[in-house]
This record gives C-alpha cells, structure tokens and sequence, in this order.
C-alpha cells in the first residue's frame, strides 16, 4: 500500500516529566516517573483532566518485575502525517497523523531496559510497552500488566462482563459504580460462560461523561498476546489492565525484541470523532499480502437461518441433538438442510438477484456430536454427508456464476483443527473456494485455554496468514474480537465477535439499542458479521408457539446494512421471504458493500447512528439510520452528495405505525429528486430506522 507521509524527528530535554499534544492541541498527555520511580502518564481534554495520574508496569514471573526503580535514558519525539489505503474498507484513503513520544527507560535494580511509545492523536492517545533485546532479559513470562485507566467522573458506561470465551452479551448501561457482572441476566442464550468476576468487563468499553466528553477505552494490534479484559475499581472510577490467563494462569511468553499491544484511550466532545475513528488500524502494521487481488467484497445468501429458525438441522440425522452420536450410524430423517438440491435453490436465488456467493453450513459429517462434550476429533473438514454431493454443487454454481463459502466450525477443537487445515484448503482451492466462515463453539481445546488468551490470538492470527498463502478470505465467529489485524492481512475480512442477529431467533434476543452500541464498541476493531436483512420478524411465523423475535423494524434491518460496516454481507432470510417482499428486497440488492467515502451525520451511543457512505467504484450513495426503543424524527442536511449533480433517492421507512414489538413489518417506499442543496426528514419508529439509496440521475 502505498503512503504518503511527513515525519518530523527531534529531541527533548532529559527530565522526569513530558508533555506531548495532539496535532489539534486539544489532547495532552503527560508522562512522568514517580518518586518510586514507577511510570505513569494522565490526559487532558481541552484543558480538562479526564485520565489523572494512572501507573504503568509490567509484572514477570519468577524475576523482578518491570514497574519501579527506572530512570529516563533518552526520550524522543516524532510527528507523522501520512495515508494509507485499505484494500477493502470505509473510505479509500485513511489519515495517519499523531504526534510521538518515545520514552526509554532502565531500571536501576537489574540494568533491564523498557521503552513506551505513546502516539497522541486529536480523537485520543494510544501507548504500548517495547522491550529492547537485551542480554539480561531475553526468554520471559508475563504474570500481569500493570496499566492503569483512572478516570476523573462516574461515567455513564455501556459494558460486557469479563468473560474470557464470549463477548455475545447483550451490554448493559449503568454508571462506573454501578458496574456488576452479578447483576446481568445468565439467561441470555450463551451456552459457554466464563466471567471471571463480579468487577471486570471488557473491552473496547464507551463511556460518556456528564459534561458531554466520551472516552473509550480499547486496544490495538494484538499479536503474540492476550486479549486485555479491565478490572473496575467502581467507586473510584478506577480500571487496570486484565490480561487473559492460559491454562496454568501465565499471560504471555514473549522473546525480546518484543511490544505489546498498543493501550488506546479516545476522547472527544462529538460522539462522531469516536465513531468514525480509525486509529486502531493505523495502530497496525501495514498489509503483508503482496498480491491482494483475491480479497473481494462480497454479498451472499445461504443455509443458515433456516437452521436457527428449526425449520432445517445442521446435522444429517435432523435432530438437532448436538450431542447425539446416533450409535456412529448416519440415519436421515429427511430435515437436513446441506442437501445437494436445497443448495442449489440458493445458487439459483443468488444468481437471479446478483449474488456474489452462497455460504453452506451443515454440509460435512460430524454434526450429530459437535458439543458439549470437549471433544477433540469432531470435523475432518474435508468429507461431506451422503445428501450433500461437492462436485455437483461446485459445478453447478460456477455454471451460475456464483461463488461458494466454505464453512468451517470447529467445535473449540482448535487442535484439531489445525492438523486439518492443511487439506481443509486444499479441498477449498481444488472446488474454487475462495472464502470460509469459521467458528469456535464450544471450551477451547487445548484443555483449558480461554478463546482470548495468548494460543488462541495467536491460532486466529495464524490462521488468516496461512489463508493468505491459499488466497482466501476469512470470516470468523466466535473468535477474539478484531484489534484492526485485517489492516496487516486483509483476507481476513470479518469476523462475529459480538452478539449477532442470530440470537433474536432462539433467545431473549438483542435489545433495540444493540445495533447503536456496537459501531462504538466491537466495530473500532474491525468489520463485524452481524448477518442483517431479517424479514420474517418474529418467529411465530414459523411456530404459533414461539415467542421469540427480532427487535427492530423491517425498515432498521436494511439501514444495517449501512450502519454496520463489512465487506462481506450476507442477506441473513430465507429467499421466500424476501420474495414476498421484493420492493424491500430492492434495497439489499443495490447497496455497496466496500465504500470509497463515509460521513458520520449523527451519533449517540445507545441511542441513534446516521451514516451515509458512498461506494467504491461509482458516484452512488447510500444513507442508513437507527435508533433504539425510542421513536425519533430528525432532518439531515444531504451536503455530502456531489453539488453538480441530481440524485434520485429511494426511501426505504418505517411506516406511520411501525413498531419494533407490535407492527415491525409496517414500511414506506418513496422515490423523490434531491440535489447535495436538499434536506431530508426522517422519522424512526421505536426499533427502528431508515435506509436511503441515491442514484445520480444522468
């Protein structure tokens, strides 16, 4: 990729304390040694304080840790200013401008050096811990990190629990003192909990202060680490680094020369700077694929939430008992949904409404007793059930000009997994596939490690790089959440990682507000599968007996597909269903999905998000707009289309009685001419939203 870049080094003068500003100069942050010789750093925010004084420190096992008794040996300092361009993303050109201060320190007890690198950006700092090669620290474990985040208020914070395995939570939003894992509801459709107390939770977390100042706390470039979880200090408004433990409680083995992830904080008084950030990928390194021409944006269809929904199985015998080894025999009850046929009435579907692919879970033996028993050789990954014929498919897609997704779930047996996968892509490359989907149900395996600790960032990492030499992308699920890695390898190009649309299906389900939350929270990383574009709200349409549905409006499914960024989307429902809509169908079938431009109108975290993104290779636009239970009416200004130009806009809208809960499927379509000079009233149901496209008339 190319950049373009200033870079401006000099040198400070040695003492114990430094300040460094945003190139804006409304971030300063300030570091200093104290009396004991600790390090330690705070933030100001146009002159306000909201990180005071906060230590930093790296504990090790069996040896003196890193923490106290160093002195200053030189400090540095660096602006850059450059671009970078992702291969696939939001925008064609990212900004990467941040002022830099390098402390270099030495301990005077043992002679071990530590440098820490802060990077100040206008929208918030970012610092990580550098270990120098050095005769006298070489091989080392780390039992602890020491970082501190003391804030200055009791923040209005929206939070997950500290669970090492899941970051499917609904969030709750309370107050810092509020804060207590006890007091969320366990019966939320997550089948592997393991929340490590009452008084950690996760991160990226979004507070906002009761003078309007939203901070986030977050994390970038996580490589050869665990994944860092924040415990809480409620009534002090105090968190501090909680890294992930392996099996026998170790964090991380790390060699020097070695760093750690970069400890981000964004801070700003416009919710819209948080947002539309992409610090924490230029955090990361640059892309490390020379040919990237494999690596496509994509929108596709499958069989899947005809599973979630039980109108199919995933395993052959259709019983949708995953614990059931039906005696080591295959015996069919006619209810699977990986059939030869049945995938090419998908193909068929995909290739009638343009279609990039077709994803198909179920289709390779194993599945009658995947779970919940820890088992270790679950999936070959490469043999198919007897209903479900690889060539035929293959061939009969390529024939339609559709792409298969490959789908692999591991059951957590990532050992095994990674013996197989090997001929896993081999059988991929030899069918053409191009794209898997990957999942990590289940406890981990190796025995006892966490999805976050150290194996298991470095397996999902792995994994990417090795697709890479395969030329294939990934889409991961129940993974680590994202740190911006896809930066440095853009094949891998989603991932789940949070609370996904499929838990409406079978469970409490996600609360309005879900969808508002995770573009300031889990989306910071990286792309999320959320798997939009449910038509059918409310699973009794299936079963007059069920109670369960999704909680938004038809019109709020399509403006996902806006507000919720990813390069690979699927059209989550049935093909009937969107056949009994097509005027709304229209909507999924026009948007982009990689984008050259996106403007962030409106943002409220928990409360509304207006996005309006204009695609990568064409002068269209497409505007998406949610809000959570509350309805909402607002009028936006379309100064962001072309002024030479007029556009038809179709609106897709909640209807005059549309409602999450009573009426969902209650929408508008109307078509009118604008122009960049027009403004737009929109008017949101409770659960609901907007979707707009704008076509430039010729």
């Amino acid at each position: 990729m190319r950049k373009l870049s200033l870079l401006v080094l000099f040198f400070c003068t040695i003492s114990n304390a430094q300040n460094i500003a945003s190139p804006s100069k409304n971030l300063i942050l300030s570091f200093q040694l104290t009396k004991e010789g600790t390090p330690s750093y705070s933030v100001q925010y146009k002159n306000k304080t909201i990180v005071s004084e906060s230590s930093l420190g790296i504990k090790l096992k069996e040896t003196t840790s890193l923490d106290a008794n160093f002195k200053i040996d030189s400090i540095g300092q660096k602006s850059v200013n450059e671009i970078w361009h992702p291969v696939l993303g939001e925008q064609s050109n990212v900004k990467n401008n941040y002022n830099q201060l390098k402390v270099s320190l030495s301990q005077t007890t043992t002679n071990r050096r530590l440098n820490i690198i802060f990077k100040v950006y206008d929208e918030g700092v970012a610092f990580r811990y550098e270990f120098p090669k050095q005769s006298n620290l070489n091989y080392f474990i780390i039992s602890d990190e020491k970082t501190q985040f003391n804030l200055t208020g009791n923040h209005k914070v929206f939070w997950l629990p500290g669970d090492f395995d899941s970051q499917e939570y609904p969030y709750t939003e309370s107050k810092i003192s509020e804060i207590n894992t006890d007091n969320i509801d366990r019966n939320n459709g997550i089948g592997l909990k393991s929340i490590a107390g009452k008084s950690i939770v996760q991160s990226p977390l979004m507070m906002k202060s009761e003078e309007g100042v939203y901070v986030n706390i977050f994390e970038a470039a996580v490589v050869n680490y665990p994944v860092m979880h924040l415990d809480v200090a409620p009534e002090k408004y105090q968190f501090s680094s909680h890294l992930v433990p392996n099996a026998i409680g170790d964090k991380a083995y790390l060699q020097a020369p070695c760093v750690s992830p970069w400890r981000t904080i964004m801070i700003s008084d416009d919710a819209r700077d948080i947002v539309s950030s992409k610090m924490i990928f230029s955090l990361n390194e640059p892309c490390k694929i020379e040919d990237t021409s494999f690596i496509k944006p994509m929108k596709f269809v499958g069989v899947w939430w005809e599973m979630h929904i039980g109108k199919s199985t995933w395993d052959y015998a259709g019983s949708q008992n995953a614990q059931n080894a039906a005696d080591g025999q295959l015996k069919p009850y006619g209810k699977h949904g990986a059939t030869t046929e049945n995938t090419k009435r998908y193909i068929d579907f995909a290739a009638k409404n343009g279609f990039d692919g077709v994803l198909v879970e179920g289709w390779n033996t194993g599945w009658e007793d995947w779970f919940g028993n820890w088992k270790e050789n679950v999936f070959d990954f490469v043999t198919p059930y007897p209903d479900f014929n690889l060539k035929e498919v293959t061939d009969y897609a390529k024939a339609k000009g559709v792409n298969m997704i490959m789908h692999h779930e591991t059951s957590g047996s990532v050992a095994n997994y990674e013996r197989h996968l090997d001929r896993a892509f081999k059988l991929m490359k030899d069918y053409g596939y191009t794209a898997v989907k990957s999942g990590y149900v289940g406890r981990i395996i190796p025995r006892g490690e966490f999805h976050d600790g150290q194996t298991m960032v470095n397996h999902y990492n792995f994994v990417a790089q090795r697709a890479a030499e395969n030329k294939i992308m990934v889409d991961s699920h129940e993974s680590s959440r994202p740190t911006g890695f896809n930066r440095t390898y853009p094949n891998y190009v989603a991932a789940e990682a949070a609370r996904g649309n499929e838990f409406n299906a079978w469970s409490v389900g996600n609360p309005p507000m879900h969808e508002t939350i995770l573009p300031f929270t889990r989306l910071l990383g990286g792309p999320m599968d959320y798997t939009p574009g449910i038509f059918e709200i409310k699973m009794s349409h299936y079963d007059k007996s069920k109670t369960e549905q999704v909680h938004t409006t038809l019109a709020k499914q399509l403006a996902l597909y806006v507000t919720m960024y990813s390069p690979v989307q699927m059209a989550a429902d049935l093909p009937e269903n969107y056949e009994r809509y097509p005027e709304a169908f229209q909507f999924i079938k026009d948007v982009a999905v990689d984008w050259q431009d996106s403007k962030y109108l409106e943002a409220e975290p928990g409360d509304y998000l207006t996005v309006a993104r204009k695609e990568k290779n064409g002068e269209r636009w497409f505007l998406g707009a949610i809000t959570d239970e509350h309805a909402r009416d607002t009028q936006i200004k379309l100064d962001f289309l072309s002024s030479n130009k007029k556009y038809k806009a179709v609106i897709y809208q909640d209807g005059k009685d549309a409602d999450w809960k009573n009426n969902p499927k209650n929408y508008d379509i109307e078509t009118i001419e604008v122009t960049s000079k027009s403004k737009i009233k929109l008017h949101l149901a409770n659960g609901g939203g907007t979707a707009i496209s704008f076509q430039p008339i010729n």
